[in-house]
C-alpha cells in the first residue's frame, strides 16, 4: 500500500472559476464543473483534497474581497457580513487538464425546501447554478499539501472508511487512489437509495451503501450500527471517518474503544454538526485560535 508523508508546508492560491455544467446524481446530489484561468496551477493531491469555496452574496455577480494576499482571512473576518463572500469547505471530486477542469459534487441539503433548517447557502447556490456562474476557490498549487488528511502509515493492512453524502466525493476520491488488491471495508449513509453512484476503483473494496428511513432514524445512526455489527479483517487498519461530527466522534469511540484501533490510526473529521452552520463553526475555531495565541 502507499504511504505518504505529511507535507512541511500547504501553499495555496485563489483561483477565480466559473461554472461549465452542471448534473443531478440523485435526489440529494448535484455535481458542478469548473473552469477559469490559470487552472493548470492548480494541483490537487487527490483522495480527500479539501479546498475553500467562495459564493457571492444573492445581490452579487461574484465574491467581492477587500485582500486576497497573506491576510486575507483577517480581511475576510472584517468584512460586513452582507458583503463578504459565504466560505465554505468542499472536495475536490475529479480534476482533468485537457481542458482544465474541476467537478465539485454537492450535497443539497434539503435546498429543495427553502425552508428546511438543513438548507444552506452552499445548497441553495448548487441547485439553482447555472453555466457562466461565478465564484473563487482558494485551492492547492502543490500536490503534496496540508488540504489531504487520508494519509495510511506504513504497516497498514486494510482501510476502512465510513462517512454521509456530505462524505462521499472524498470517499469516491480516496477508493479511486487506493492501490490495485488494497482491502477497503466501505460504509456510506445516504439520504435515498436513488443517491448510490459507482465508485471505481482498483481496490478489494467492500462498499455497503445505507439508505435513511427518515421516519425512525436519526443521521449517523444507521452507519453505526452497521459498523458494530461489521466482522472486521484481520491485521492493522486505518480508519477515515467523516460527516457529522457527533456520528463521526461516536465511531471513533467504537473503533478505539471496542475494536482496538490505535487512535493514531483513525483519521476523523466533523464536516458538519448537527444545529450549527458553518459560520458558527468558523467563529468557535477562530475563538479558540485566539485564545491559544494569547
Amino acid at each position: 500500500m502507499t504511504a505518504t508523508a505529511a507535507p512541511t508546508t500547504a501553499p495555496f492560491r485563489f483561483f477565480d472559476v466559473q461554472v461549465v455544467r452542471t448534473r443531478r446524481l440523485g435526489p440529494s446530489m448535484v455535481r458542478i464543473t469548473f473552469t477559469g484561468e490559470r487552472l493548470e496551477e492548480l494541483a490537487s493531491g487527490g483522495r480527500d483534497q479539501r479546498f475553500k469555496l467562495f459564493l457571492p452574496q444573492p445581490h452579487q455577480a461574484a465574491p467581492v474581497f477587500e485582500d486576497m494576499g497573506d491576510g486575507w482571512y483577517a480581511a475576510w473576518r472584517a468584512q460586513d457580513p452582507a458583503e463578504r463572500p459565504v466560505m465554505r469547505s468542499y472536495t475536490i471530486r475529479e480534476q482533468r487538464h485537457d481542458p482544465c477542469e474541476f467537478d465539485v459534487d454537492f450535497a443539497l441539503h434539503g435546498a429543495d425546501d427553502p425552508a428546511s433548517p438543513s438548507s444552506g447557502p452552499a445548497s441553495r447556490w448548487a441547485l439553482a447554478a447555472r453555466p457562466g456562474d461565478r465564484l473563487t476557490v482558494l485551492a492547492p498549487a502543490v500536490e503534496d499539501n496540508g488540504g489531504v488528511d487520508f494519509r495510511p502509515p506504513p504497516g497498514t493492512d486494510w482501510i476502512l472508511l465510513t462517512g454521509d453524502e456530505t462524505a462521499l466525493p472524498a470517499i469516491a476520491g480516496i477508493l479511486a487512489w487506493l492501490s490495485p488488491g488494497t482491502t477497503a471495508k466501505v460504509w456510506i449513509e445516504v439520504g435515498h437509495d436513488g443517491d448510490q453512484q459507482p465508485l471505481p476503483t482498483f481496490a478489494d473494496a467492500d462498499v455497503t451503501w445505507l439508505a435513511r428511513d427518515r421516519s425512525t432514524a436519526h443521521q449517523g445512526e444507521a452507519v453505526l450500527s452497521a459498523l458494530r455489527a461489521a466482522e472486521l479483517p484481520e491485521g492493522t487498519g486505518y480508519a477515515w471517518i467523516a460527516g457529522e461530527a457527533g456520528t463521526v466522534k461516536a465511531v471513533r469511540r467504537h473503533l478505539v474503544g471496542e475494536r482496538g484501533f490505535d487512535r493514531r490510526a483513525v483519521k476523523f473529521t466533523g464536516y458538519w454538526r448537527r444545529g450549527a452552520t458553518e459560520e458558527d463553526l468558523i467563529a468557535e475555531l477562530t475563538a479558540a485560535a485566539t485564545a491559544t495565541a494569547k
